[in-house]
């Protein structure tokens, strides 16, 4: 074959974008696992911030509101190590750890992979703890039925103009460490404004994970949407 062929046939190769195939495979996935919850009366809810912000401390602090009004377990996903889902063990909280094998976020075929291994059919509420990156889990549907994200007070209020897809993503945002504010230059007023660009209808919670400020509000929100999702569902 000459190089004149060649040259004919590289105009015909094929461009397969295979990103947008990922995603749109993952969304159809997703949507088929939020059918499959939702006939097993489970809500999932995926929580996603960045390392260090306070996803565990938070629910930590809300088991003393959920316990009781609500069977309710999380599935810790992690690069590595089992930490995290040890600390919520010890403290009642029915947990299983998922190892991503070095991948920064869960889709829905691995989060429902997750919900098998963890052979709990008696929970009203899973909490998928997402690996920590404000970039790569808000790319992938993991079929929850509710998108929340943890910012921390130390993290700085210009995360939204930086990672914006987190936010756009998101139905609740968790500012967390609001005991920390006197000591960083964190300026709630260009947070929301940079927030509600992006996502008008999100809502907004201040939260001390450690103190307990702002928690319970926080717990009465998840029980509503809960109950809301529920009636719902027939």
């Amino acid at each position: 074959m000459t190089e004149d062929n060649y040259a004919v046939n590289a105009d015909t190769v094929r461009i397969i974008e295979l990103r947008e195939s990922v995603l749109a495979d993952n969304d159809r996935d997703a949507e088929r696992l939020r059918a499959e919850l939702r006939d097993k009366g489970v809500f999932l809810l995926n929580l996603m911030s960045s390392p260090g912000a306070g996803k565990t401390t938070t629910l930590l602090a809300l088991h003393r509101y959920l316990r009781g009004s609500l069977r309710w377990g999380v599935m810790e996903a992690d690069i590595d190590s089992d930490v995290d889902a040890r600390t919520l063990a010890e403290a009642g909280i029915p947990s299983i750890q998922l190892h991503t094998g070095g991948m920064c976020h869960l889709d829905a075929d691995m989060t429902r992979q997750g919900i098998r291994a963890f052979g709990r059919d008696d929970l009203d509420l899973i909490v998928l703890e997402n690996v920590g990156n404000l970039v790569c889990p808000a790319e992938f549907d993991t079929g929850a039925a509710l998108n929340a994200t943890i910012l921390s007070v130390p993290e700085g209020d210009d995360k939204p103009a930086k990672y914006p897809l987190i936010y756009q993503t998101c139905e609740l945002l968790i500012v967390n460490k609001i005991d920390a504010l006197p000591v960083f230059d964190f300026d709630r007023e260009r947070l929301e404004r940079d927030v509600r660009a992006l996502n008008p209808e999100i809502r907004i919670f201040y939260i001390s994970a450690r103190t307990g400020e702002g928690v319970e509000e926080l717990a009465a929100c998840l029980r509503d949407r809960i109950r809301e999702w529920s009636g719902n569902n027939g």
